[in-house]
């Protein structure tokens, strides 16, 4: 990685302060979660199986911090993930997959260096979607939040502080080939949270261009470019949800399943979408019933558009220990082919159910 600059940010976040070397602490967590799924639908046929992390991606995860003195800490986390089915990773030839940062925590914000999510994903997860992303309703069925629309390596972030409910946050992932340009992707978002509302607006910018190299040819192609716009509104009885996305450009809406779920002619990823989002999470009982409508309006001209519903029930056993349910379905046109996917698989067809366990720890 080549960020020698990024220490001259370093300064702006201790605020001009003395340093004490502290003790750093460091805590180990992690999420158990195992399911039972099913799908229909595609041209596998009707798929039943035992899967890990359909409602939250199982992982183990290693966080410390370190008090430096005068409001200024320093901080890393290490996280990968499993497959509680198998007991594998997750993503094969990694180790801490899902998070590998290491930064600084000052009065004017945070600074952190490494493998990270962009504000893109954040915005869906803690705005959005009444889901989380996660279950058989997820956003991610009609939401492009698909590689690295999700997470980035050789990231730089930076967040400010939240003050009088306004907060913002900037990520910049360098694609470290010849070409300055070639492979990079930066976003931002800001917010506004204070009471029962939170709103928030994100952008994302993707260059899948390659730079030439020896024995490969220069790739030019059409920036990736999302922009999401989210909020929420907690009654007490009744959390409502909405969201707003336009994608545009190459890439910007990467299909979930891009191996031909349906089979015939191989659906095409969007370059000029507009997606669309409804729902709510409430109190039900001992747990939280959740449930959206969604819609992909595909501006191409194949006009591949889709329509989908999900609902969710997640029973708490304890404050750590939970039961869910969940459904999904879409109704795809024109040869799309969104697939109803849950927390971490793309999914097969254009229905699943998902029962199973969590425990975090």
């Amino acid at each position: 990685m080549k960020y020698s600059s990024t220490l001259i940010l370093i300064p702006l976040l201790a605020a001009g302060c003395a340093c004490a070397q502290g003790q750093t602490a460091v805590t180990i967590y992690g999420v158990v979660d195992a399911a039972v799924v099913g799908e229909r639908g595609g041209s596998a046929g009707s798929v039943t199986k035992v899967t890990s992390g359909a409602a939250t991606a199982s992982r183990i995860g290693f966080r410390g911090a370190e008090d430096l003195g005068h409001g200024l800490s320093a901080f890393f986390i290490l996280e990968t993930g499993a497959k509680i089915d198998t007991g594998e990773i997750d993503a094969a030839g990694t180790i801490f997959n899902r998070q590998a940062l290491v930064g600084f925590k000052g009065r004017l914000g945070t600074l952190s260096v490494g493998r990270q999510a962009t504000p893109y994903h954040n915005t869906l997860v803690n705005v959005v979607d009444p889901f989380g992303t996660s279950y058989a309703g997820t956003s991610k069925n009609l939401f492009p939040d698909w590689g690295t629309n999700v997470r980035t390596s050789n990231t730089i972030a930076y967040a400010t502080p939240r003050s009088h409910g306004v907060d913002a946050e900037l990520a910049y992932s360098a694609g470290e080939q010849a070409a300055l340009s070639a492979g990079r992707q930066f976003g931002g978002a800001v917010g506004y949270a204070a009471g029962p509302l939170a709103v928030r607006v994100a952008y994302n910018s993707k260059n899948s261009d390659i730079a030439a190299s020896a024995g490969a040819t220069a790739v030019s192609r059409s920036l990736g470019r999302n922009l999401l716009l989210g909020a929420n509104y907690d009654f007490g009885w009744i959390k409502l949800h909405a969201g707003y996305g336009v994608d545009k450009g190459f890439n910007s809406a990467p299909l979930g399943n891009a191996n031909n779920p349906y089979g015939g002619v191989r659906p095409t990823p969007s370059t000029d979408s507009r997606d669309l989002l409804a729902g709510f999470s409430a109190p039900a009982g001992p747990g939280t019933l959740m449930f959206s409508v969604m819609r992909k309006d595909d501006r191409t001209g194949l006009d591949q558009d889709a329509g989908s519903w999900g609902v969710a029930y997640w029973y708490a056993l304890s404050k750590r220990t939970g039961l869910y349910g969940a459904y999904g379905h879409i109704r795809n046109r024109n040869g799309a082919g969104y697939t109803v996917a849950n927390n971490t698989e793309a999914g097969s067809g254009n229905s699943a159910f998902n029962v199973g366990i969590r425990q975090t720890f």
